[in-house]
């Protein structure tokens, strides 16, 4: 069996940790006889939430009330910013103390679930009639499942990817606004015309080497190949078809921000600043852009296409976004596990899961039940992120064991960064691509 040692030393690789005070409650263990977190119940039997987006914060409090009023303990929805957030939470698995229920991320859920520090749910589903697990995404579903069918969490929601762009900018530079047609040729162009036409005081375009799932991920499927494989066990990013993904990216980067900009003002801040005039980005950050200062300018339209065959027309996978679902879990020590899984059961049945999409909180975890998040925000048309569900085709986010170590292999020198660095050297490009191959095979061969 795998030790909790196993995942401290893991994540403390990746995840750059430090050390968390906490309160003083001793440490138990799990019915296997592993380490176990204390329980964080406090005395009144409160329920307690952590999460890392204050985006969302407010509408999750409003669906916790609703729970607490059907009779049920309360709830105290705490947020804490994402590096602290697993920091806080491998402290707490290392005897630490966890919240009750929290969010569990494809990151990080396989070594989570392999040591058995999450609720194990299988006996609660299996009594709730309101819950059928295939009423869920399957990628989703699937990454919170064990290999041995023991289930940790329940789907959360999902996110897709739009291209978001500035109408201002491009009003201003007299060039034509993207629609729902566009490939990322036409992005290509549309950039080179502003970057050209503002002397190099705005750029057309910006994506960084972290935007990975939120940007330059999806030009390797739209061209045929994948990160990484549907058994997860490979990776295709090295053939032609990556290639010719990753070259489409590289020619955007010479009509683009340069890597030293964007490395130092991240692709959100200069486009909310006025200095770019496209960027693609995540349903999750939607509110982020809706409550900017100028976001009457901003426009969403659906992630464009990769002409792969240089045919002129969208064919059938040549538009792809990546989606990612978190999920709610429960700490395997809580002292409350029964109002734990109720709660999350209620957040993640139909009528909370339309509720949240209602309120603009996310859209959820179950396909159909989501079109009231396109209207969610008046006076700004995100229908763009419901829309590629009909009109392109998704992918879940890559993911394997340890995720992070190929992940953030990728962004450094010897990979894609020495290709962001230099994008008007196509070879280049094509090496980082060669490289990132032999980075995620090794990686998975050292799972």
């Amino acid at each position: 069996m795998k030790k909790l040692l196993a995942l401290v030393l893991a994540l403390a690789m990746v995840l750059s940790l430090a050390a968390c005070g906490g309160s003083s409650s001793s440490g138990g263990a799990a019915a296997d006889g592993s380490a176990a977190a204390a329980p964080a119940a406090s005395a009144d039997g409160t329920i307690k939430i952590n999460i890392w987006d204050n985006n969302q914060k407010d509408g999750i409090q409003q669906l916790c009330d609703d729970w607490t009023a059907l009779g049920n303990p309360k709830v105290t929805v705490e947020v804490v910013d994402w590096d602290n957030y697993w920091t806080l939470l491998e402290a707490g698995a290392s005897g630490g103390q966890m919240p009750d229920v929290f969010w569990m991320h494809s990151n990080t859920a396989q070594m989570y679930m392999e040591n058995d520090l999450l609720l194990k749910l299988n006996d609660y589903i299996d009594a709730d009639e309101s819950i059928n697990m295939d009423n869920y995404y399957e990628g989703i579903r699937n990454l919170y499942t064990r290999s041995d069918g023991n289930i940790y969490a329940l789907p959360k929601d999902h996110d897709t990817i739009a291209l978001l762009y500035n109408k201002a900018i491009f009003d201003q530079y007299g060039v034509d606004t993207p629609t729902d047609d566009w490939s990322w040729d036409d992005v290509y162009e549309a950039a080179k015309q502003i970057t050209e036409a503002s002397g190099g005081d705005v750029y057309g375009y910006a994506v960084n080497t972290s935007n990975n799932q939120d940007g330059w991920y999806n030009f390797v499927y739209d061209y045929g190949a994948q990160v990484i494989t549907d058994d997860h066990k490979g990776t295709t990013i090295g053939s032609d078809q990556g290639k010719a993904g990753m070259e489409m990216v590289r020619k955007l980067l010479t009509v683009g921000a340069p890597q030293a900009v964007v490395a130092e003002t991240g692709t959100d801040s200069l486009f909310m600043s006025g200095k770019v005039a496209m960027i693609t980005q995540g349903s999750w950050m939607i509110n982020s852009f809706y409550t900017a200062e100028n976001h009457a300018d901003y426009y969403w339209a659906l992630m464009p296409y990769g002409d792969a065959n240089g045919n002129g027309q969208c064919d059938d996978g040549e538009r792809w976004s990546a989606y990612n679902g978190l999920g709610w879990a429960a700490s395997a020590a809580t002292a409350n596990p029964d109002a734990c899984y109720s709660l999350i059961a209620y957040l993640c049945g139909e009528e909370a899961q339309k509720k949240q999409a209602e309120l603009g909180v996310t859209m959820a975890g179950m396909p159909g039940i989501s079109d009231a998040f396109a209207s969610a925000f008046e006076g700004m048309d995100v229908s763009a992120f419901t829309k590629i569900e009909e009109e392109g085709q998704l992918y879940f986010r890559p993911y394997t064991r340890n995720t992070t170590v190929w992940e953030d292999a990728l962004q450094q020198a010897g990979a894609f960064l020495d290709a962001w660095q230099n994008p008007d050297d196509e070879a280049t490009m094509a090496t980082a691509c060669d490289n990132a191959q032999k980075i995620i095979e090794d990686s998975i061969a050292a799972e």
